[in-house]
């Protein structure tokens, strides 16, 4: 890589997208009375100056505030992989807050026990329970698992992403031992305190941990996503499940990236057997919704627990949890939008994506890599595969990224702006898809001068 030609091409495509997107520069200026000049400090995690400022979206386009419309592979990071404000959806949130009325009454609705028998269809869990974010619905599970065996610590992989969840915020460091990872803010306490961690794709690592007994559940991905998709090698995910098992501690899948492999998550493409399983984002088809599923035995084993308050102060619920509009959502989503048919598509798609991109490495002899998870693809600046989040980690290119993020979306597309994640969703077209792969062979000829 020609890292002068790169920041000369970088710094081409920074002034061009200021000078493409004038009302977002000034918008972003103006924002005085915001923590950051955005809603969410993380929205500053952007290739370039600013961020562009949303106007509308519909299906799989955006809209912003300078007048471009978006392909946009992004989707929430996840959260709108049914796509943007889904006609069902906006139905039945309609229906729900405007027709019958009422979202935050502390009341149930039959919709509830829809949603909970749609997933225990899709993931197997035999119980359920809702939040409003997948950060709650890990933080609560870790919470359960806690209180059922009676261990303090939880383990999980190095860069692995479970939200802002303060045990997940652990990394293997260079000597092998867990260290605090990197731009962890605040934290409550050593993070050595309350968690242990492996690397994914490393039994023998995750064994020396689960040995100390003192993990009451490992919180995993089935497969790394935040830091580049890194998948299973053959077997390991069996392993784990052998493991936990022999040391009596809990398995939590985290499924709420990982729900592009199907309609079941990896949990059932793959056929594992967690005791817990948490997701969110998706579920609800953009509005805020989560839940955590339990198996029978561990359900039946907590609620016999009477010692145990899971009604007021157990610290596993929230006033808006469960409120009717984000469950009419969540029945809206998994009933008429991300159905089995609809994932069958975005699979396909998300196929031809990646073949696209390999097809681009492949003319420039790149020593690049592009990994697929249903209807999830991303590449990483290196090869083979990274096989753990440590060496995924090492292989980030940010000056990189940024060129080939600014020079897509001066182009009319978005990739998720952290990493080079593009989702599929039920309005996605094989245009779109051809499209990317027109761009990015552009950039990568650019690049190559």
């Amino acid at each position: 890589m020609d890292r002068t030609r790169l920041h000369t091409l970088l710094a081409r495509e920074s002034a061009e997208a200021e000078r493409r997107n004038p009302r977002s520069r000034e918008a972003y200026a103006r924002a005085d009375h915001l923590f950051g000049r955005v809603p969410m400090t993380w929205m500053n995690k952007t290739a370039g100056a600013f961020p562009r400022y949303l106007e509308g979206a519909r299906g799989a386009r955006i809209s912003d505030i300078d007048g471009h419309e978006y392909i946009d592979f992004c989707l929430g990071d996840t959260g709108a992989m049914a796509g943007h404000s889904p006609a069902a959806v906006t139905e039945a949130v309609h229906h729900r807050y405007a027709g019958l009325g009422g979202a935050t009454a502390m009341l149930p609705t039959e919709d509830a026990e829809w949603v909970g028998a749609e997933l225990t269809r899709r993931f197997g869990l035999a119980r359920w329970s809702f939040s409003l974010t997948a950060t709650d619905a890990n933080r609560w599970a870790i919470r359960l698992a806690r209180a059922v065996t009676g261990r303090p610590k939880i383990l999980v992989n190095s860069y692995c992403y479970h939200g802002s969840v303060d045990e997940s915020l652990i990394v293997v460091g260079p000597d092998g031992h867990g260290a605090a990872r990197p731009g962890n803010v605040g934290a409550p306490c050593d993070v050595t305190l309350t968690s242990r961690v492996a690397e994914f794709n490393d039994l023998a690592g995750l064994e020396r941990e689960l040995a100390q007994g003192d993990v009451a559940a490992v919180l995993m991905e089935p497969a790394l996503t935040n830091i580049g998709i890194v998948l299973p090698d053959p077997g390991y995910l069996a392993g784990v499940r052998e493991l936990t098992s022999r040391y009596g501690t809990l398995l939590i899948n985290d499924e709420t990236h990982t729900f592009s492999a199907g309609p079941g998550g990896c949990t059932a493409a793959w056929d594992l057997e967690p005791d817990l399983l948490t997701i969110g984002k998706a579920i609800g088809g953009g509005i805020p919704a989560g839940a955590y599923g339990l198996s029978a035995g561990l359900a039946d084993r907590l609620l016999s627990r009477a010692d145990l308050d899971l009604v007021d102060m157990g610290g596993v619920g929230g006033t808006l949890a469960g409120n009717a509009l984000s469950v009419a959502a969540m029945r809206a989503t998994l009933e008429h939008v991300l159905t089995d048919e609809a994932f069958a598509r975005m699979n396909k798609l998300s196929e031809r994506f990646e073949a696209g991109v390999q097809a681009g490495i492949d003319a420039h002899r790149l020593p690049w890599s592009v990994s697929r998870l249903g209807a999830r693809t991303e590449y990483r600046f290196t090869s083979p595969a990274p096989r753990t989040g440590t060496e995924s980690a090492a292989a980030a290119d940010p000056e990189l990224e940024d060129f080939l993020h600014l020079y897509l979306a001066n182009r009319g597309i978005l990739l998720t702006p952290f990493h080079n994640m593009a989702l599929m969703c039920p309005d996605t077209t094989e245009q779109d898809v051809d499209t990317h792969t027109e761009v990015f062979a552009a950039a990568l000829a650019e690049l190559a001068g």
